[in-house]
């Protein structure tokens, strides 16, 4: 068993207005039951990781955190401390196993997630945390000012977390910014999506040469979402 991003944990203030929105996002009904917390939740299983909302008292919905699945750790979620305040959790993967086992149309295959975007201001905690301590491959550190400054990649399990420093004369804050989800083919998710009435940009050519790339305009519930269609 390999460490994997094994949930990504989306707070909301209306959980039946959120998933309504996901639902047409996804083309499937979500499963309904509750966090370990005991609040609600609605879970999609994607091909790569779980999407799972959960009730919470935010304002605005937001990517809460991160669940990571990793050989050694216990059956039960476990959270990990950290300097930035991040709520990423560990787990034995169980929770997940489970649910992947639930009917089929809690699953939905026509995206799985690309990135999650984490901004910070401190990139080296970001390293001692996600590389050091939880053993994710750090494929990439570099500095592209026009992309914002600063960039980390880790990645596990087709799935990459995309890290960017924001200047040192910031707020200091340290938040999961925004979501990309991948597809092989944009044109027909995107003409899929108009015909379910899901607004997204036009089509354009992506940062990394050979991609394709569409902003999500409906349905995100408010978080930066980005389409993207590998290069071939």
């Amino acid at each position: 068993m390999t460490i994997t991003f094994e949930r990504i944990v989306i707070a909301v203030p209306e959980l039946d207005a959120a998933a309504e929105q996901y639902q047409r996002l996804f083309a499937t009904p979500p499963f309904r039951g509750k966090s370990l917390q005991g609040r609600s939740v609605a879970r999609w299983g994607l091909p790569n990781t779980v999407i799972e909302l959960v009730q919470s008292a935010v304002g605005q919905s937001c990517v809460q955190g991160l669940v990571l699945s990793l050989p050694e750790a216990e059956p039960q979620e476990q959270s990990v401390p950290n300097a930035m305040g991040l709520d990423v959790r560990t787990c034995g993967g169980h929770s997940t196993a489970d649910f992947r086992q639930l009917p089929s149309e809690a699953q939905y295959a026509g995206l799985s997630v690309d990135h999650v975007v984490l901004r910070t201001s401190d990139a080296e905690a970001c390293i001692t945390l996600f590389s050091d301590e939880l053993g994710v491959r750090l494929a990439l550190d570099k500095t592209v000012p026009e992309w914002g400054g600063r960039m980390l990649f880790f990645r596990t399990g087709k799935l990459t977390l995309e890290v960017i420093e924001s200047d040192k004369d910031d707020s200091g804050d340290n938040f999961f910014w925004g979501l990309a989800y991948q597809c092989s083919d944009l044109a027909s998710v995107v003409s899929d999506f108009d015909a379910r009435g899901i607004a997204a940009s036009s089509i354009r050519d992506g940062r990394k040469p050979g991609t394709l790339v569409a902003t999500l305009k409906s349905h995100d519930l408010g978080i930066p979402t980005l389409l993207i269609q590998p290069a071939k």
